[in-house]
């Protein structure tokens, strides 16, 4: 009888399995084209077999008696809800507020679920991880997205 070992392993390769195919469903409904020619759902589709596949190979590993054994903690919901309600208002500020503010606010929030919290820190990360947006987003590939509130640029 197969025993999970690795239950963190387990749990990975569901999530990245069912990731996985999730995108390579999605992805079907774009054009595909060809490996000469690719349209725009064939690297997702692609990439999306790729991530069930490893998804498999780490659920897999997580059944071997070679692996440590290891338990599932408990989820922390007071953590999650500061991530993934950072996640909604950064989507809910980005148009109001542009793109620097709502990824500042982003950090500052999501940074609160950090047991090692800390301003200084928050703020650093905050200012890095804007100018990172700023020269990957607006200056890399001219994403078209407000960068500053609609009060300033009129």
């Amino acid at each position: 009888m197969l025993r999970i070992r690795s239950q963190k392993d387990f749990a990975s390769g569901v999530m990245f399995v069912l990731v996985g195919l999730g995108f390579s469903w999605v992805a079907q409904g774009y054009t595909m084209g060809s490996a000469a020619k690719m349209g725009p759902g064939y690297f997702p589709f692609l990439l999306g077999l790729v991530l069930a596949f490893l998804g498999a190979l780490v659920l897999i590993g997580s059944l071997s008696t070679k692996g440590e054994a290891d338990q599932l903690e408990r989820w922390d919901i007071k953590i999650l809800l500061w991530i993934l309600g950072s996640v909604v208002l950064f989507g809910l500020l980005l148009k109001p507020l542009g793109m620097v503010l709502s990824v500042f606010v982003l950090v500052l929030v999501s940074s609160m679920a950090s047991h090692e919290f800390s301003w200084k820190g928050a703020l650093a990360n905050g200012v890095v991880l804007v100018l990172i947006s700023l020269g990957a987003f607006v200056y890399g590939i001219n994403l078209q997205m407000p960068v500053w509130p609609a009060f300033i640029t009129g």
